[in-house]
């Protein structure tokens, strides 16, 4: 089949080499966002994406918008069959809903129903989930609510970061996209409405919602600090500063502190939360070096009722 894939981040670039090394299928352009600022020196650049595609000699198309009549009117002259999806980062509207023969078929980083939005893969390390995976469904103009072609499972391990997990399905969603674009053009394939029930939603998580609860239990301030990690990061005050979390131990067997509270060692810094301590892993304060706590700690020079969260 003749393929435009449409994506823009890092997690996006398996999938988009899995196609470009199919030899069933021919990708003859990429849509991706317009060039973005980013690093100290505030320069554009390029998405990942379109990076790889302009290394394999692929057309690269970044409209402003995807209703815009200048990209459709390209979309339209290159006639694809199906144009693949993942993380593209813009809402597509009918006008090039329609322009495929097959449609757009996304790659999504849940089991659908369940994490139906823009951080799958964050709310279900943040929930608490064991198993999650990637699905393969036509994209219609509902909220992820296409009937699916595939499914591939994937376990959450106890210490994984978001980053961690988004690593992994990344490749194995790749070969489902490839497998799924087989299955298409072959006919053997056919699209499985979703069930009505077990619809969860995962919004975009901000920053705010990445500040720990240091009156939550153990086990979902290690969640949240996993779920945030590497974006958009979790953190906590002290001393009226942001200090940036990276993720921690659980430490049962440290009792009697009090929400927030630090118990500071010579190797180790625990916090108190609602249950049980944790033990903080690598921190990183404002204008500073990410470090390991014990290090951060020794350059302080906190008051013995010091907490953090305030």
């Amino acid at each position: 089949m003749k393929l435009v894939f449409a994506g823009t981040p890092e997690v996006a670039v398996p999938a988009l080499d899995a196609l470009i090394a199919s030899e069933r299928h021919e990708v003859a352009a990429v849509v991706t966002r317009p060039d973005a600022t980013a690093g100290r020196g505030r320069k554009l650049l390029a998405s990942p994406v379109a990076r790889r595609a302009e290394e394999a000699g692929i057309e690269v198309l970044k409209p402003a918008r995807p209703r815009d009549e200048d990209f459709l009117a390209r979309l339209r002259e290159i006639a694809p069959d199906c144009c693949p999806v993942v993380a593209y980062g813009a809402l597509l509207p009918k006008s090039a809903l329609d322009v495929p023969r097959v449609g757009w078929v996304n790659l999504h980083f849940s089991l659908l129903p369940a994490w139906r939005g823009a951080a799958p893969v964050q709310h279900a390390v943040m929930a608490g989930d064991e198993v999650t995976g990637a699905s393969t469904f036509l994209i219609e103009e509902g909220l992820d609510s296409g009937p699916v072609y595939g499914v591939v499972t994937e376990e959450i391990r106890a210490t994984d970061t978001s980053g961690d997990l988004l690593e992994r399905l990344s490749h194995s969603g790749a070969r489902l996209l490839a497998a799924t674009m087989d299955g298409i053009e072959s006919d053997e394939l056919v699209a499985r409405p979703q069930p009505g029930e077990g619809v969860t939603l995962a919004p975009k998580i901000t920053v705010d919602d990445a500040r720990v609860d240091w009156t939550a239990p153990a086990l979902h301030v290690d969640r949240l600090i996993r779920g945030c990690t590497p974006a958009p990061g979790a953190w906590t005050l002290i001393g009226g500063e942001r200090l940036k979390l990276f993720p921690v131990t659980l430490a049962s067997e440290v009792t009697g502190l009090a929400p927030g509270e630090l118990a500071v060692g010579k190797h180790v810094v625990h916090v108190g939360t609602g249950s049980h301590a944790i033990a903080l892993g690598e921190v990183q304060a404002v204008g500073k070096r990410r470090m390991a706590a014990a290090d951060w700690s020794r350059g302080l020079h906190l008051p013995s009722d010091a907490r953090l969260g305030v």
